[in-house]
């Protein structure tokens, strides 16, 4: 897996008018920031957005699945989702996607906040 600058920098110019974009280089991903919430990973060159059990249907809708991984001879499924393709050429389109995602992954931030109290 890898990231290339110039995927990074398209990133960050499409999803600006959510906010404060950052993105994390990790393991050989990186993952993408709003506000310091992330919303976001990419492996690849292939952006995988944050979903819960409302938001996943529409993932499936367009035929994506989510991140996965091996550990120990076994899969691990994420719950971050590549984006569909076409989302690339309609970066209105894109921005609405990662605005939701941003709300889940808000939504995931706030209980684990709650719990730590």
């Amino acid at each position: 897996m890898s990231v290339s600058p110039k995927f990074i920098a398209m990133l960050e110019d499409i999803l600006a008018p959510l906010g404060s974009i950052g993105v994390r280089r990790m393991f050989s991903g990186a993952g993408v920031y709003c506000d310091g919430v992330m919303f976001g990973l990419v492996a690849d060159d292939v952006l995988h957005l944050k979903t819960d059990t409302t938001t996943r249907a529409k993932f499936e809708a367009e035929g994506c699945g989510p991140f996965a991984y091996d550990v120990k001879g076994r899969t691990v499924a994420t719950s971050y989702w590549r984006v569909p393709e076409r989302l690339y050429d309609e970066p209105d389109e894109l921005v609405g996607w990662s605005r939701i995602a941003l709300g889940v992954a808000g939504k995931g931030r706030a209980k684990k906040s709650k719990a730590d109290v």
